[in-house]
């Protein structure tokens, strides 16, 4: 269950992790608690704790991956907690996407009481402090705001000194996920938080604050509203085009890419000529291991064949949420051969280099190949 810390006698439980551990890649049963109307589409879900005593701890800016069975297909997805570990709850948010199965059922049929399935709290878009204040940036667009609000409040809950500031871009003003909360935190944190809303069909008055968050506004932004010499860290959750066209104007401003942190909620498919070139430089027939919780699974996989889809077919029960580069659920150390990606917006450069893949992404280039989702 739950660690509880406290800082002081006064304060809210905290379900702060000890350290920025990868969850145990088992669903868990868990209910949920609250279902609360965000905006017309979106939707927070407030969840009980599971009652076989997993550790459901979390650090700000990590997600649960949920299952549930909807119309007799078993579907998962990926959900950003969003809610800080002081706050002593568990809570995601979730925005009805059209077609989206998860989505839909979230914000049309879930209800308090209902069970659902849940793998303990990870990922790495996270914050932690330093020991000394922080002045933190946050940029999202749409459900983005999800991770950025736990690391949001985390920040300013952490001292008396640390700072932060939100650029937040959406349709309109009714479509602002947690404008109400937002506008707690201006009342709380005065002198320490800042809240700026880009409106893409909303006029508010400034073209500044108008169209969507891209380099151009980046720019703007860093020259008048924010100093980036004094700037400790940015994080970026949102669409693919506004990730990478504001890193890459605050690289270009001196910015320094480790200071840089970002999760997509969604990205593009490989180009066909990249798909192409892996499967040219995967193994023609490999043999592959996969080792889950100590137990092997033995397979061979083609060319064209992704580990994760591979080790799925051969039976083993291996953890995956969006096969899509994004979620990094599918983490898993390559201990014997060789593996390459073709898509990776989950892993930092560290990961990589110290052998980690996405498997849902990822051939073999060896003709033998062994994995372990237990690293």
């Amino acid at each position: 269950m739950f660690k509880f810390f406290k800082k002081k006698p006064t304060e809210s439980p905290s379900l702060q992790k000890e350290s920025n551990e990868k969850g145990d890649g088992h669903f868990h049963a868990i209910t949920v608690k609250e279902v609360r109307r965000e905006t017309e589409d979106a939707v927070s879900i407030a969840f009980n704790l599971p009652e076989d005593g997993a550790d459901f701890s979390f650090l700000p800016g990590q997600y649960l991956t949920l299952k549930a069975n909807i119309g007799g297909e078993e579907v998962r997805r990926s959900y950003s907690v969003c809610v800080a570990p002081h706050e002593g709850e568990l809570r995601v948010a979730v925005k009805e996407i059209e077609g989206g199965k998860f989505s839909t059922y979230a914000n049309r049929d879930l209800k308090a009481g209902d069970a659902i399935e849940s793998m303990a709290p990870t990922g790495n878009f996270t914050w932690a402090p330093t020991g000394t204040a922080s002045h933190v940036v946050g940029w999202a667009a749409g459900s983005g705001i999800t991770p950025v609000m736990s690391i949001a409040k985390s920040v300013l809950a952490s001292d008396d000194e640390s700072t932060f500031t939100l650029f937040y871009g959406n349709k309109n003003s009714n479509s602002i996920i947690f404008k109400d909360a937002i506008d707690d935190l201006k009342n709380t944190y005065l002198e320490r938080f800042e809240a700026h809303h880009v409106l893409s069909r909303e006029d508010q008055g400034t073209d500044h604050l108008k169209g969507r968050i891209d380099a151009a506004k980046a720019e703007k932004f860093a020259q008048s509203l924010i100093d980036l010499n004094k700037v400790t860290a940015h994080y970026l959750c949102g669409p693919q085009e506004m990730i990478e066209t504001v890193s890459a104007k605050l690289e270009s401003m001196g910015t320094a890419k480790s200071n840089i942190h970002f999760e997509l909620f969604n990205t593009s498919s490989p180009s066909t000529e990249a798909q192409a070139a892996s499967e040219a430089r995967a193994s023609a027939n490999a043999s592959v291991t996969v080792v889950l919780d100590g137990e092997e699974t033995h397979f061979e996989m083609g060319p064209k064949d992704y580990v994760l889809d591979a080790a799925l077919d051969a039976g083993a029960d291996v953890p995956y949420a969006c096969k899509g580069a994004v979620c990094c659920t599918c983490r898993a150390k390559v201990l014997e051969g060789s593996a390459e990606m073709v898509m990776n917006y989950a892993l930092v450069d560290d990961e990589v280099k110290d052998g980690y893949i996405l498997t849902c992404q990822s051939h073999a280039t060896s003709d033998r190949l062994v994995v372990s989702f237990d690293e």
